[in-house]
């Protein structure tokens, strides 16, 4: 049983590459935008940054769940920002089954297809925000990293193909 992180700034991708791991392994899919509590949503939808005191309720009620579905021998793959590593320190911490999956874009790539976006309640004025607050994930956390900068059937398949690689 596997929990793969994939994480990067909103517009990346994360939900898409999800949904796609989530479809082609069988694994449950965990969107982590759901489980934010009701202030936090209000707070990015009125344009502001979430802080790291909004933040930790969120990411632990993520944490409880991986270990719901990997106490109970089920896989997931949960789309989540996780952009600074103390944030992934509460996802991975003391679960080596968990894979963390990059989706690395340049900010003009990712307010392109912000400014697409229909009935999202991230603001494009927040990109600044979320790139100022991303910590690449160094060697140390032993990421899977996708560029972008394809198509979506692209990016999941490289993932997936690095994915597999990964668990073999």
């Amino acid at each position: 049983m596997t929990i793969a992180i994939v994480m990067g700034v909103s517009g990346s991708g994360k939900s898409t590459l999800a949904l796609g791991i989530a479809e082609q392994e069988g694994w449950i899919l965990l969107e982590g935008d759901s489980f934010h509590p009701p202030a936090n949503i209000a707070k990015m939808k009125a344009g502001q940054p979430l802080t790291d005191e909004d933040r930790w309720p969120w990411l632990q009620a993520i944490a409880e769940k991986e270990d719901e579905l990997l106490a109970a021998g089920q896989s997931a793959v949960v789309a989540c920002s996780a952009l600074k590593r103390a944030y992934r320190g509460i996802l991975f911490g003391g679960r080596p089954q968990t894979v963390l999956v990059y989706l690395r874009g340049s900010k003009e790539l990712i307010r392109e297809r912000m400014m697409a976006r229909k009935d999202h309640f991230m603001p494009t004025a927040l990109l600044d925000s979320q790139f100022a607050a991303l910590e690449e994930p160094g060697p140390e956390e032993h990421p899977i990293v996708v560029d972008v900068g394809k198509s979506s059937e692209v990016v999941i398949a490289d993932a997936l193909r690095q994915l597999k690689e990964r668990l073999s």
